[in-house]
C-alpha cells in the first residue's frame, strides 16, 4: 500500500528516480527503503531530500490511518473524538457541523508532500500530536485545527480559517513553536518571549523566581534584569559587607530553570541581564568560564550585558569606567540608575563619578572591561550584548517607559518594569499577596517564509501575519499577571522573516552587493505590517497607550514621516500608511522582530532567519541519527548561497544594520569568526564597534570555528523564542 501511493506520486514528479527505487526494492526489503533514500541525498542529487520527505509522510499517514481507522475524510468526528480524549481544546466545538464540513472540503492532503526529509521528520516527531504514545494527527489536520483556533473570534471565522490554513499549509507563514505545539491543546501557552525585572528586596526576588518557574513550566523563554539588586559588599539591614551581590541569586535562577523544565521536554531557558556599570559586572562575566571558583558559576543561564553609549565612547578613547552599587545610589539620590538612558544617564553617571562620598564604587579601565567581554564571548559564545541607548532612542513607546534589556534570543523587547509594594494579607482561612503589578514584556512570534512567497504575495502575507498574532493575544492564557497587563496595554507582536538566504538565491542577489535591494525589501515589509496593524486598529481599536507614542507623532524607526516622503521609493505608500495611522492609530505597540528560527526553519525547509546558510549541504547529527540538510534551491542557484563562514563580518554587519533599521524591535544577530583565518582580537573588537556604530540594537551569539577545525561552536537555544 505504501509503495503504491509512493510510486503514484513519483510518477508525476520524479519518474527517473522511481525506476531506481523499483530496482532497489526488487532486491531488498522495503523496510530499509528510507535508509536507502536518505543515503542518496548528496550535494549533486538534492532531489532525494524531497523524495525522502514524501516517503516519510506516506508512512506516517498509513500508520495514523491504521491506528484510528480513518483518514482526512472524517474531520468532524475526528475533532469530537480528539476533544473527548483531551487531545484538543474544547473551544473547537464552537464550530458547527456545517462549518467543519466546509473546512474539511478545503483541506488539501497533497500538501503533506511539501516537506523535505528533515522537515517531515521534525513535523512528525515533534509537532503532530500523539495519543497513548501513538501517532494520532495528520499534518493537514494540524494546520487546519490551528487555523480554526486562530480564527475562532472572527465574524467570518470559516473564511478566515481557510485563509490562514492556505498560508500555513503552503509554508508561506511559519508559526513559532509555542503556537505550533500548544494552541490546539487545552490551556497551552502561546507566547514566546517574556522579560521581567527584579527589585532589590526579598519579596521581589522570590516573586520573580516563582514567575520564572511559571513561565518555564509553560514553555516560555525568560529574560530577567538584575540591575536593581545591590552589589557584593553592600549594606543589608544597616550592616556593610553583608550583601552577597547578584551571583547567589543568579545561581538560584539557574537551578530554577533546570528544575522547572519546559513541560518535561527540555530545561528552562533564562537570560540574566546586568548593566555594565553594576558593581558585580566582573564576577558576572565569569559565570560560565572554566576558570575561577565553581561556587560562582551558573552554566544553564544565558548572560547578557547592557551597554550604554557612554561606555562605548570611553572604550574608544581608552578612558576609565566606574562601577557602582545600585543600592547606595538609590539611598542617597532616590534614583534607579538602570532606569536612565541617553543624556539623562550620562549626566547623572558623571555626577556619580564625581561624588567622593560614595563608598562602593570601583574605577577600572573601560578597554580592559571590553576585552574581558570579548574574551568571554570567544570562550562561551556569550554574554549577549544589548545596546541600551540605541534601543531606547528607537523605542516607539518611550513616552511610557524604557527598555532595560533584550529577551532570550535578543530580537524581542519593549517596556517592562518590576512589581512593587508587596503586602501579605491574612485571615483565618487563607492568605494572599497584594502588589502593584508591574509589566512583563510579552511577545508572540511569526515569520514570513521568503523561500516560499513571491513578491506579489508579501503584502497579503504580511497582513495575515499581523492578524494572526493579534488574534493570538486574545486567545492566550498568560502565565503571570504582569504578562497579562503588558498584553492589555501594548499588544506587542513580532512579525519576522525566514528564508532570506533562499530568497536572495532565487533572485540571483549577490550578498556583498545587496544593500539597496535589502533596504527596499525590508522597507516594504515594514510598511505592509504597519498598514495591517492600522487596518486592525480601524476594526478593533488602537492599543491603549498609542496616544503620545512616536507612532502617534508620525515618527517611524527614528525618522519623521517627512523624511520618508522626501527620499523613499515608496513615497505614496508612506503617505497612505501615515494617513491610516493618523486616523485610526495602530493595533500593536511593537510589530516586527526577527527571531533565529532555528527549529521552525528546518520544518519549513528554509534558511534560518535573515542569516546566510551555515552550509549549502551538511549532515546534522543528533540523538536519533543523522539528518541531511540541503538548501532549497541548491540545484538551480547553488552559487548564490554564500556560506556564513566565508562572508566578511563587516559586510554582514552592514546588511544586518540595513535590515534592523526597518524592525521595530530587534534582529537575532549572530556573529561568526573563523579563527583559522588569522582573526585577531582587534578584528573582533572592530566588528563589535561596527555593530554599535551602525545602530544594531543587540548581538546574540558569538560563534567561532576553532583553529585546525571546520566545526562551528555549538549554541544552546530556547525553541520558544527562537521561532
Amino acid at each position: 500500500m505504501i509503495l503504491n501511493i509512493f510510486y503514484s506520486i513519483l510518477e508525476k514528479t520524479f519518474p527517473y528516480e522511481k525506476n531506481i527505487i523499483k530496482n532497489y526494492i526488487a532486491n531488498n526489503s522495503d523496510e530499509d527503503l528510507i535508509n536507502f533514500l536518505v543515503n542518496k541525498i548528496t550535494f549533486s542529487e538534492p532531489q532525494w531530500n524531497e523524495i525522502s520527505g514524501i516517503f516519510l509522510m506516506i508512512t506516517h499517514k498509513v500508520k495514523v490511518e491504521k491506528y484510528r481507522n480513518f483518514s482526512y475524510d472524517n474531520f468532524y468526528n475526528f475533532i469530537k473524538e480528539a476533544v473527548d480524549k483531551n487531545i484538543y481544546t474544547s473551544s473547537l466545538l464552537k464550530y458547527s457541523f456545517e462549518e467543519i464540513k466546509i473546512l474539511e472540503q478545503n483541506i488539501i492532503p497533497d500538501r503533506d508532500f511539501l516537506f523535505d526529509y528533515a522537515g517531515a521528520n521534525l513535523l512528525i516527531n515533534r509537532y503532530t500530536l500523539k495519543y497513548k504514545g501513538n501517532n494520532y494527527e495528520l499534518p493537514q489536520e494540524m494546520f487546519m485545527i490551528i487555523s480554526m483556533l486562530l480564527a475562532i473570534n472572527e465574524n467570518n471565522k470559516v473564511q478566515c480559517a481557510i485563509e490562514f490554513y492556505n498560508a500555513l499549509s503552503t509554508k508561506k507563514l511559519s508559526l513559532a513553536t509555542p503556537l505550533l505545539a500548544n494552541l490546539r491543546v487545552p490551556n497551552g501557552n502561546l507566547s514566546s518571549c517574556f522579560i521581567s525585572a527584579i527589585d532589590d528586596n526579598i519579596d521581589s526576588i522570590f516573586h520573580n523566581i516563582s514567575e520564572i518557574a511559571k513561565i518555564s513550566k509553560n514553555g516560555g523563554g525568560v529574560g530577567i534584569n538584575l540591575s536593581r539588586v545591590r552589589g557584593k559588599g553592600s549594606v543589608v539591614n544597616g550592616y556593610l559587607n553583608a550583601s552577597g551581590g547578584v551571583i547567589p541569586w543568579i545561581k538560584i535562577i539557574n537551578d530554577t530553570a533546570v528544575a522547572v523544565n519546559q513541560q518535561g521536554r527540555r530545561a528552562g531557558a533564562v537570560t540574566v541581564a546586568l548593566d555594565l556599570w553594576h558593581l558585580d559586572i566582573l564576577n558576572f562575566l565569569e559565570l560560565q568560564t572554566e576558570n575561577g571558583d565553581q561556587r560562582g558559576k551558573a552554566y544553564d543561564i544565558y548572560p547578557q550585558v547592557v551597554i550604554p553609549d557612554l561606555f562605548m565612547n570611553r572604550v574608544k578613547n581608552n578612558e576609565t569606567w566606574t562601577l557602582f552599587d545600585p543600592y547606595e545610589i538609590r539611598i542617597k539620590y532616590n534614583i534607579e540608575l538602570c532606569e536612565l538612558c541617553g543624556s539623562n544617564f550620562e549626566d547623572f553617571y558623571i555626577k556619580l563619578e564625581k561624588d567622593s562620598q560614595l563608598k562602593l564604587k570601583k574605577t577600572i579601565n573601560s578597554k580592559d572591561l571590553f576585552k574581558q567581554i570579548m574574551k568571554t564571548q570567544i570562550e562561551t559564545g556569550m554574554p549577549y550584548i544589548f545596546f541600551k541607548d540605541t534601543a531606547n532612542l528607537l523605542n516607539h513607546n518611550s513616552h511610557m517607559g524604557y527598555i532595560g534589556n533584550g529577551n532570550l534570543c535578543m530580537e524581542s523587547f519593549s517596556n517592562f518594569s518590576p512589581s512593587k509594594k508587596f503586602l501579605q494579607i491574612e485571615n483565618d482561612d487563607y492568605n494572599s499577596l497584594s502588589m502593584n503589578t508591574g509589566l512583563t514584556h510579552t511577545c508572540n512570534l511569526i515569520s514570513i517564509n521568503l523561500a516560499e512567497v513571491i513578491d506579489e504575495e508579501i503584502e497579503h502575507i504580511s497582513f495575515l501575519a499581523v492578524k494572526i498574532l493579534d488574534n493570538t493575544i486574545d486567545l492566550t492564557i498568560t502565565p503571570i499577571p504582569e504578562s497579562n497587563k503588558h498584553n492589555n496595554l501594548y499588544r506587542t507582536i513580532g512579525v519576522g522573516v525566514m528564508g532570506l538566504g533562499d530568497y536572495m538565491a532565487k533572485n540571483y542577489w549577490i550578498y556583498e552587493d545587496s544593500q539597496e535591494a535589502l533596504n527596499n525589501l525590508f522597507e516594504k515589509i515594514a510598511l505592509y505590517t504597519l498598514k495591517a496593524s492600522a487596518i486592525l486598529a480601524k476594526e478593533r481599536g488602537p492599543y491603549k497607550l498609542f496616544k503620545g507614542s512616536k507612532w502617534d507623532q508620525n515618527i517611524y524607526f527614528g525618522e519623521h514621516i517627512s523624511s520618508y516622503i522626501k527620499k523613499s521609493l515608496f513615497k505614496n505608500l508612506w503617505i497612505d500608511v501615515n494617513n491610516l495611522i493618523n486616523t485610526y492609530g495602530l493595533r500593536n505597540g511593537e510589530i516586527t522582530a526577527i527571531a533565529p528560527n532555528t527549529s521552525t526553519s528546518i520544518l519549513m525547509g528554509a534558511t534560518a532567519s535573515v542569516n546566510p546558510t551555515f552550509a549549502r549541504f551538511f549532515i546534522e547529527k543528533n540523538q536519533k541519527g543523522a539528518v541531511p540538510r540541503v538548501v532549497k534551491y541548491l540545484k538551480e542557484h547553488s552559487w548564490f548561497y554564500p556560506e556564513f563562514k566565508n562572508i566578511s563580518m563587516d559586510i554582514y554587519i552592514k546588511n544586518m544594520s540595513i535590515i534592523s533599521k526597518w524592525i521595530s524591535q530587534g534582529v537575532s544577530m549572530e556573529l561568526l569568526f573563523d579563527l583559522n583565518k588569522n582573526i585577531k582580537a582587534v578584528d573582533i573588537y572592530n566588528i563589535l564597534f561596527q555593530a554599535w556604530e551602525n545602530k544594531c540594537k543587540s548581538i546574540y551569539y558569538i560563534r567561532t570555528i576553532q583553529k585546525n577545525s571546520n566545526l562551528t561552536s555549538e549554541k544552546k537555544e530556547c525553541e520558544s523564542c527562537s521561532g
